[in-house]
């Protein structure tokens, strides 16, 4: 209204929240750290083993999108890029903390201690690769966009509840973060300070739709703000900015300070999936360009070059061990039993309904044959 005060200062209110989240990095492009205040405290043995996972993850991203082209694994979504983002927040992690994966997150699965066989089984739709061994924390990857934080939220919740001194992790991409689900387990945990940790890798494309349209936000780490719960983002290529915000987050859940939604800047170099995805549809070359000389390996790897505790033997030890590997568990999987309807019917019920037990009659007789 004319001659009297605004009541809402739109621009200056977006203004001071978005600069409350700038990105946080621990080392450059170059492999130099630019925040020594911020540097984690890790070993070089610490160190060697996170750059290690990364490569082996890596190797393991190359074979697996060769499997699929072979047909010899189903669904697939490559993970090349994306390296610190999951290997440093998972190790950030304890065993005793529980992993909710998003369909990517299969190498936070694996490190967790599910088998490679067993991860090549579910990506070929296997009841046995949903089966996650004894005293592994760690759920089935989540297909349902985002819905993976709301089941977090209530896995976090059990945890205070029974007085475990332990988090539940989740992650989600750019586009998941648009869905309802997200929000509302970040506002579940935030409203009982259930000890949660939300990662949002932020690879810039939800499949083709670019993050700038998806949220007039700037930044997806302010949507903490609406959850009453602390948010941060950080250079997701950088292995060491991601560990200390996730190492940071565990120690304030596990206090019981509540649960915190880390973004981390990341990309992928790969599509979408292996399902028909073709990137060069809706990514420039120029900004392809742009992201491959922000490679989290290449960049570990001059920084650990230059403390003198990583070199090419080294690197060349854990692709081999990578290949064996793989090989090995590609074909414990290729061994494991044809899944058949009945199985599917076992496993669904702790007692079977009259009517799917009249089925499992004529289907157990079918399979005999």
């Amino acid at each position: 209204m004319k001659g009297t005060k605004a009541l809402i200062d739109g621009v200056q209110q977006l203004k001071a929240v978005e600069e409350q989240f700038q990105t946080v990095q621990i080392l450059n492009e170059e492999g130099e750290v630019v925040n020594p205040d911020l540097m984690p405290d890790l070993t070089d043995e610490q160190l060697k083993e996170l750059m290690s996972r990364m490569v082996y993850t890596r190797v393991l991203d190359q074979r697996s999108i060769s499997l699929n082209r072979q047909g010899r694994l189903g669904f697939y979504a490559p993970t090349a890029g994306q390296e610190a983002s999951q290997l440093a927040s998972h190790y950030a992690l304890e065993k005793e903390d529980f992993i909710l994966p998003g369909y990517r997150d299969v190498p936070q699965m694996i490190w967790h201690g599910v088998p490679l066989w067993q991860a090549f089984l579910w990506s070929r739709g296997h009841f046995q690769g949903g089966q996650m061994p004894e005293g592994v924390n760690v759920f089935p990857p989540q297909i349902i966009i985002g819905a993976q934080y709301i089941q977090c939220a209530g896995v976090a919740l059990g945890m205070k509840k029974r007085g475990v001194k332990a988090v539940a992790i989740t992650y989600t991409g750019d586009g998941g973060a648009s869905q309802g689900d997200v929000y509302e387990g970040m506002n579940f945990a935030g409203a009982y300070q259930a000890p949660a940790i939300f990662v949002v890798q932020n690879n810039r494309f939800a499949i083709s739709t670019p993050v700038e349209k998806q949220s007039a936000a700037k930044t997806i780490a302010q949507k903490a703000v609406a959850a009453g719960i602390p948010g941060i983002q950080v250079d997701g290529m950088d292995p060491l900015a991601v560990y200390a915000a996730t190492r940071t987050a565990r120690e304030r859940a596990i206090n019981g300070e509540g649960p915190t939604l880390i973004e981390t800047l990341t990309f992928r170099y790969g599509p979408h999936t292996m399902a028909g995805d073709d990137p060069t549809r809706y990514r420039t070359k120029d900004l392809e360009n742009e992201w491959e000389k922000k490679d989290p390996i290449v960049r570990f790897r001059k920084f650990l070059e230059a403390k003198g505790i990583w070199n090419e033997e080294e690197e060349n030890k854990v692709i081999e061990q990578a290949k064996e590997e793989i090989k090995e568990g590609i074909k414990i999987a290729d061994g494991a039993p044809k899944q058949q309807v009945t199985d599917l019917m076992n496993i669904m019920f702790e007692k079977m309904p009259f009517n799917l037990a009249e089925q499992f009659e004529i289907y157990k007789e079918k399979e005999s044959k």
